[in-house]
């Protein structure tokens, strides 16, 4: 792919903000007013294009890019991040951060009017946790005009993890028409046929050494399709899900199951070349290659590998005396709306006073697996028996049809927080709804 150049007086523009924020920051070190800025991103909504069929143009789209990083986007564990954003295309937006738990800046929905074109905006975002995280446009589905991809976005732990590799696989979804162009989500894609991308690419190759001990961080960057993704004969480990800590465990049968917009970071010790395959609910396909060029030596064999440090979230959580709701996904006569329909003047699904355990009854009434996602809070799912959980903090779950599955988490976060429910139907609408943690 190659990124649309940025025009020498943009770059000067970005330049010019991050010196300035640079001097900001150090002013408030030594006034003390405010804690000190200690990273930067500089990211911009722009056209581009994407190489996705042989002996056809390349595909428009649009994306979410860092303008001021060459490659990932990696920011540490505290850090409080001074974002510029530079809005060069032609519809309002801003982008949507998934994984930033905590108080954060208000996001477009919840009282923040989007960017319009040509407009460069400033704000602060906490890290609060490391992660993986994902910044997208998602929520502006009914305003693009063509598919748009999202940028991840790694928050690292502040004390080193055992690994030799730290590798982002970012996987997306695209319909394409027969001429090459593909339909954004959210429309009917009619003749459109589907086709997955790992980092951009339609072969993705890893290349590795043996021995190498890889830390992969998988994302389904899709909007619509549950998928799952294995390593062909390997045993893939799981270190966290939608970027908090778990305690390891292999997955099942080798293959991660991630509804779109979930994150899973696994490691795999590299030992011989094999495929990574991925299934869409339909059937498996490879879509690229890990590769081993040569060998490592080590002296000391590799431990197993350990958990990844806490983001500090509950041990436990107060199932007894929890504030109980119960959300049927995407009705319309209970209050979910499209994005580009939804106010804070509508009523909240819920309320709760901060500190207390909340658990949600998430009831899919459609006819298709429904994904939920709930802004500002990792959950736990609950068993069954409503007497326990999973061992892993989640921010996403896919709903089978007429299912219904309990969800817990601790309210610690006061404000309004966002809801969204989408359907694994490429033309079904994204929609969303509010609570308050007061």
């Amino acid at each position: 792919m190659k990124p649309r150049i940025f025009h020498p007086d943009r770059r000067e523009v970005l330049a010019g903000l991050l010196a300035g924020l640079g001097a900001s920051a150090a002013g408030a070190m030594v006034g003390g007013a405010t804690p000190p800025v200690t990273a930067q991103l500089a990211l911009q909504a722009r056209a581009s294009t994407l190489a996705l069929k042989p002996g056809q143009p390349a595909t428009p789209i649009w994306e979410l890019a860092a303008a001021s990083h060459l490659r990932d986007v990696r920011l540490r564990r505290g850090d409080r991040c001074e974002v510029v954003f530079q809005n060069d295309l032609p519809v309002p937006l801003a982008p949507v951060w998934y994984g930033l738990n905590g108080p954060v800046t208000t996001d477009p929905l919840r009282g923040r009017a989007p960017a319009p074109p040509n407009a460069v905006e400033t704000s602060i975002i906490s890290v609060s946790n490391a992660g993986t995280l994902l910044a997208d446009f998602r929520l502006f589905e009914d305003g693009l005009k063509h598919p748009a991809r999202p940028l991840p976005v790694i928050a690292a732990e502040t004390s080193p993890v055992a690994a030799d590799r730290d590798e982002v696989l970012l996987i997306e979804e695209w319909r394409l028409r027969p001429d090459g162009t593909a339909v954004p989500p959210g429309q009917d894609p009619k003749d459109a046929t589907p086709l997955y991308t790992v980092n951009g690419q339609t072969s993705f190759e890893l290349s590795a050494s043996g021995h190498q001990r890889l830390r992969l961080r998988f994302i389904n960057g899709s909007q619509r399709t549950v998928l799952a993704i294995k390593l062909e004969g390997y045993d893939v480990r799981v270190l966290a899900l939608d970027g908090q800590p778990a305690e390891p465990f292999s997955a099942r049968n080798g293959a991660l199951v991630l509804a779109p917009g979930a994150r899973a970071d696994a490691v795999v010790d590299a030992a011989a070349s094999a495929q990574f395959l991925l299934h869409d609910g339909k059937a498996a396909q490879p879509i690229g290659s890990l590769k081993i060029s040569d060998q490592l030596e080590r002296r000391v064999p590799l431990a197993p590998p350990q958990p990844l440090p806490s983001n500090d979230l509950p041990e436990r959580l107060d199932l007894r005396g929890a504030l109980r709701f119960d959300v049927a996904l995407g009705a319309p006569d209970v209050g979910w709306a499209r994005p580009v329909n939804f106010s804070t003047a509508s009523a909240p699904a819920f309320r709760a006073r901060t500190g207390r355990t909340v658990v949600l009854a998430l009831k899919n009434p459609a006819p298709v697996t429904t994904v939920f996602h709930l802004h500002g809070h990792p959950f736990r799912l609950l068993d069954k028996l409503d007497d326990g959980w999973k061992p892993y903090w989640l921010d996403t779950l896919a709903i089978e049809p007429g299912q219904t599955h309990r969800i817990a988490f601790a309210a610690t976060a006061s404000g309004r927080w966002l809801l969204e429910s989408v359907a694994t139907d490429w033309a079904a609408p994204r929609l969303v709804r509010w609570y308050a943690v007061e």
